[in-house]
């Protein structure tokens, strides 16, 4: 089978780099291993939230200037127009999201915490400060037996905001069921639940016998929508993020998928690329667990894999490793610096990842693979969760990948 490209990885980074890619005539493929990681996405995009300092960012454009050298961003030749790319990309997909590359904005975290964020997902709560919500009063609102969020903290902190907690528990008969159920009530089997028949009328039914006197009506997020809710429970309604699995990550990646399906991209779904073909400098083909005896052609790859927790990166006793290809990593020889002895430290190991060129071509012993990019959470040089910048890096790369193979680069 032959395409005009290939990308391994079929989450934030894949996605988006397949979507801009078809949506400029390319014929596109992507191999995606199994569920990404935006399963466990707050409803939040990050572009740099803290600087290297750990000192927390305002205005995550200008902050990235000051970035050490290897941080992927200096690799991206207009900051300011591929985080414009990105946002369009993302309102095109059906992703409604509020937010300025230039001003970060504050997200609500399940702990009742303002974390900085660059775009957030309509519905979900924000805020302009660091320190306190819009709102002067708030009703706190469960479905009873819901655990997916630490109510007593999120109340506890929300008080230290200065702000006022009305908490409200309610069910209806099928959540109640779902409850007693063998599986574990999660957000997203409440969602599920709620798209049968009229379950959502009556959930909304009971939200309002509940006579909520908050000026906002906080739920946890386990619909990707909070748009005819405000209508029809008659007061403003925003969602808290939960623990994994989320319901908005879940949303964005279906969302991006049936974007990718309607500009023509083909997905292979649940398979992983197990290695290739080089001649030189390029590569010929790859090929897949799945797809026995077939050989995946293109004139262009992007390697869109992801980091340790998706196995983009792996490591044994001696060594880190990129396990497709063998490409170069930026890692420590000495196991013993990986870590840092304290959990909260900084880990050495996350800024692990692929080398590559200007260009984000890939390198075998120190050479540029032509035709082989790599972009998102498998490049080395940040640390995504001390920085806050693992959405900005996977969205950002990505279309920068694809401006470069589109202008010949």
């Amino acid at each position: 089978m032959k395409y005009d490209m290939i990308i391994i990885g079929g989450g934030l980074t894949g996605l988006t780099c397949g979507i801009a890619l078809q949506k400029a005539g390319k014929k596109v493929a992507v191999v995606a291993a199994g569920q990404s990681t935006l399963h466990f996405n707050s409803g939040s995009f990050d572009l740099l939230g803290k600087d290297e300092n750990g000192q927390r960012v305002e205005n995550p454009l200008l902050a990235c200037k000051g970035l050490s050298a290897g941080h992927p961003y200096h690799k991206v030749a207009d900051m300011t127009q591929r985080a414009e790319e990105a946002r369009k990309l993302l309102e095109e997909a059906g992703v409604g999201v509020a937010g300025d590359a230039e001003c970060n904005h504050y997200r609500l975290t399940p702990m009742g915490l303002l974390k900085p964020a660059w775009l957030t997902i309509n519905g979900m709560v924000t805020s302009e400060s660091a320190e306190k919500l819009a709102w002067k009063k708030v009703t706190l609102m469960n479905v009873r037996g819901f655990l997916d969020v630490p109510m007593e903290f999120l109340a506890d902190n929300l008080a230290k905001m200065g702000v006022e907690v009305e908490r409200k528990d309610f069910t209806t008969p099928e959540l109640e069921f779902a409850r007693r159920s063998p599986s574990e009530m999660r957000a997203t089997n409440v969602e599920k639940v709620l798209e049968r028949d009229d379950n959502l009328k009556r959930m909304v039914e009971a939200i309002r016998r509940e006579n909520a006197t908050g000026d906002v009506i906080l739920l946890p997020a386990f619909l990707s929508s909070v748009k005819e809710l405000d209508q029809v429970v008659g007061k403003t309604v925003r969602f808290v993020a939960t623990l994994p699995p989320s319901v908005p990550g879940v949303y964005v990646q279906a969302a991006l998928r049936r974007r990718f399906y309607e500009l023509g991209g083909m997905l292979f779904p649940n398979d992983r690329v197990n290695g290739g073909d080089f001649s030189g400098n390029r590569l010929n083909y790859v090929t897949t667990e799945k797809l026995i005896g077939e050989r995946l052609e293109a004139g262009q790859f992007i390697l869109a894999t992801g980091s340790f927790e998706s196995r983009g990166l792996m490591s044994n006793y001696q060594k880190v490793y990129e396990p497709i290809f063998g490409l170069d990593i930026d890692a420590d020889a000495d196991r013993e610096k990986w870590t840092e002895y304290y959990f909260f430290d900084a880990q050495p190991y996350m800024k692990y990842g692929v080398k590559t060129d200007d260009r984000l071509h890939a390198l075998i012993d120190g050479k540029p693979i032509e035709n082989l990019y790599a972009a998102g959470s498998v490049l080395s040089g940040h640390n995504a969760v001390k920085l806050g910048d693992r959405q900005g890096v996977d969205m950002l790369t990505a279309l920068e990948v694809a401006n470069n193979i589109l202008n010949r680069r």
